[in-house]
């Protein structure tokens, strides 16, 4: 996109994410600062990630950031995006830096099986939920998944990985208390 990125990453460890965000900010500031001959930060914030269920939440991502471009009215299709990795997924094209998902490969046994169910799957409506629930587990920086997915979650973190319950915590009715002695 003109000003920002999405990249969708399945570390194999613990803490990859953000070492892989910091190496990339590090050596991309110092390569855009040294070519322009400028200094100073390129990055307006942090990163912001969440965690992603492997099932069709995930497959929802890969829709959402292969349509971006589209409705950022950016290109006609999917495939006309030089940065996006429609080619390679529905098309069959080659990007030595993709490693395919096994959601992804789940689509289908045989390549041309699979491309075309990824087409298909990318070329359905994308209700309005759906883009929202995406955009505000990701601002949020939340779990995107079930709440049995987002309670594993907050367990491995020791952090709420979701959305808080609104309101007060409940008081304990006085009576309950007097019963129980």
């Amino acid at each position: 996109m003109t000003n920002h990125v999405h990249l969708l990453v399945t570390p194999t460890e613990t803490g990859q994410v953000g070492t892989m965000m910091q190496a990339l900010g590090r050596r991309y500031v110092r390569y855009i600062n040294d070519r322009y001959r400028r200094t100073g930060t390129l990055w307006e914030g942090r990163y912001k990630a969440c965690p992603v269920q492997s099932d069709d939440h995930l497959l929802q991502c890969y829709r959402y950031i292969e349509l971006n471009p589209l409705r950022a009215a950016m290109v006609e299709a999917p495939a006309d995006y030089p940065w996006s990795s429609y080619a390679a997924n529905a098309l069959g094209g080659t990007d030595p830096l993709l490693t395919p998902h096994p959601q992804y490969l789940a689509l289908s046994a045989d390549a041309p099986s699979r491309h075309a169910a990824y087409r298909t799957w990318i070329e359905e409506t994308v209700s309005l939920e759906e883009l929202d629930l995406i955009r505000l587990r990701l601002q949020r920086q939340h779990a995107l998944g079930t709440d049995r997915f987002r309670t594993m979650i907050e367990d491995q973190l020791q952090r709420r990985a979701g959305p808080a319950k609104i309101g007060r915590p409940c008081k304990n009715d006085p009576r309950e208390s007097e019963s129980a002695l």
